[in-house]
C-alpha cells in the first residue's frame, strides 16, 4: 500500500461539529448545505487540482449559477457516480474482510471546529472502529477509463479529498479503498499531515474569497472552464470593448493568434506526413515501422438517414418534427 509520508508534528485533536444529519435528509436539501462550504469532494476542484471539475465550475455551484450546468441524474446507470453509490457499501464491506477493521456509516455533514473555518464541511463515507492507526475509510471506484488515475496510487486530488477530511475531523490517519475495473480492489493509507493541511486550507480560503466577494475564479484552460464560461455568459449584449491600452489582454491576444498560427501549420504538417505515408501504403491494410505500425483500413458500410431527399420529397415533415436548436456563442478571431 502506498502512504502519504506522515508529519510528526503533535496535534491536539478535537471532533467536528455536526453540521446537519443526512441519514433523512431529501437530496436537494443535501445539495443545499454543500453550498455553504467547501467539502471534501471539493477540495481538488477548490484548490485547482480536479482534472474533471474546475475551479470556476466549483464556483457556479457554490453560487448557485450553476442552474444550466449538465448535472448527473442519481439514477442514471450508465453514470460512474451511481455505480460508486452502489458499490460503496460492497468496497466497505471487503474493506473489512481483508482489513479486519470494523466500519460504520456517520451519516452526517461534518464542520470543523474552528470558528474561523467554517467553510470547511466533510461527509465521510465510514468511520474506522477500535483500530488505533487508522479511523475514516473512503471508498472509491473506478472503471476503465478511471483506473488509469490509480496506476501510480491515489490521484492527487483524493489525496487533497481525504487530507480535507482528516483537517475537519482532527483524525490521524484514512484508508482508501478503491474497486478498479470492477474486481480488483487496493487499500492505501494516508496519514495526517499538518505541513499540507496547512497549505489546503490557505488555499482552499482563497477559493471561499471567490466566493463571498462573488468574484469568479479565473479559467484554466479546460473542458470544464469552458462548459462553465458557456453557463457563465450564455448571451451576448453586442457591445463592442476596447482592450486597446489593456497591456495584459493586448499580450494574451498576441500569444493566442500566435498559438493557434502555430496549431494550423502543425496540423498542415501532420495532414501531409501522413498523406505520405498513405500514398506508400496504397491499398496495403497495415504498416509496420521501426518505432510502431499503422492501419488503413475501410469500416464497414452503414445505413444512414437521407435528410435532404426526404424533406425534398416530403417538406411537410420538416414542419411537424421541428425542434428548436439553442444557439451558442461562437469564438471567433478576426
Amino acid at each position: 500500500m502506498k502512504a502519504i509520508p506522515r508529519n510528526e508534528n503533535t496535534y491536539k485533536s478535537r471532533p467536528a461539529l455536526r453540521l446537519i444529519g443526512t441519514k433523512e435528509l431529501p437530496r436537494e436539501d443535501w445539495l443545499a448545505v454543500r453550498k455553504q462550504g467547501i467539502g471534501s469532494s471539493d477540495a481538488g476542484a477548490a484548490v485547482g487540482l480536479n482534472p474533471y471539475k474546475s475551479q470556476l465550475e466549483l464556483w457556479l455551484e457554490k453560487t448557485g449559477r450553476d442552474t444550466t450546468l449538465p448535472k448527473i441524474d442519481p439514477q442514471d446507470e450508465e453514470s460512474p457516480a451511481y455505480w460508486g453509490n452502489v458499490l460503496e457499501p460492497i468496497v466497505a464491506w471487503h474493506y473489512s474482510k481483508r482489513s479486519g477493521n470494523r466500519v460504520r456509516r456517520i451519516n452526517a455533514v461534518l464542520q470543523h471546529p474552528d470558528p474561523k473555518l467554517p467553510w470547511m464541511l466533510a461527509n465521510i463515507d465510514r468511520e474506522v472502529i477500535g483500530a488505533d492507526d487508522v479511523q475514516i475509510l473512503e471508498c472509491k471506484t473506478a472503471g476503465i477509463n478511471g483506473a488509469r488515475l490509480w496506476k501510480e496510487g491515489v490521484p492527487e486530488y483524493v489525496q487533497l479529498q481525504v487530507m480535507h477530511q482528516l483537517a475537519v475531523t482532527g483524525k490521524q490517519a484514512a484508508d482508501v479503498a478503491v474497486l478498479l475495473g470492477g474486481q480488483h480492489l487496493e487499500i492505501h493509507r494516508i496519514e495526517r499531515d499538518e505541513s499540507m493541511i496547512a497549505r489546503l486550507i490557505d488555499l482552499e480560503r482563497l477559493f471561499w474569497d471567490y466566493v463571498v466577494s462573488d468574484t469568479p475564479p479565473p479559467a484554466d484552460g479546460s473542458d470544464s472552464a469552458e462548459q462553465a464560461l458557456r453557463c457563465l455568459y450564455p448571451q451576448d449584449s453586442g457591445q463592442s470593448l476596447d482592450f486597446s491600452q489593456h497591456t495584459l489582454l493586448c499580450t494574451t491576444f498576441t500569444e493566442l493568434q500566435s498559438v493557434r498560427e502555430s496549431i494550423a501549420l502543425q496540423q498542415k504538417q501532420e495532414a501531409q506526413l501522413k498523406q505520405t505515408l498513405q500514398q506508400a501504403m496504397g491499398d496495403a491494410s497495415r504498416a509496420t515501422f521501426a518505432t510502431g505500425c499503422i492501419t488503413w483500413k475501410k469500416a464497414k458500410d452503414s445505413a444512414a438517414l437521407d435528410i435532404p431527399r426526404l424533406l425534398k420529397e416530403k417538406p411537410y415533415l420538416q414542419v411537424r418534427y421541428s425542434t428548436t436548436k439553442t444557439g451558442s456563442r461562437r469564438f471567433l478571431l478576426a
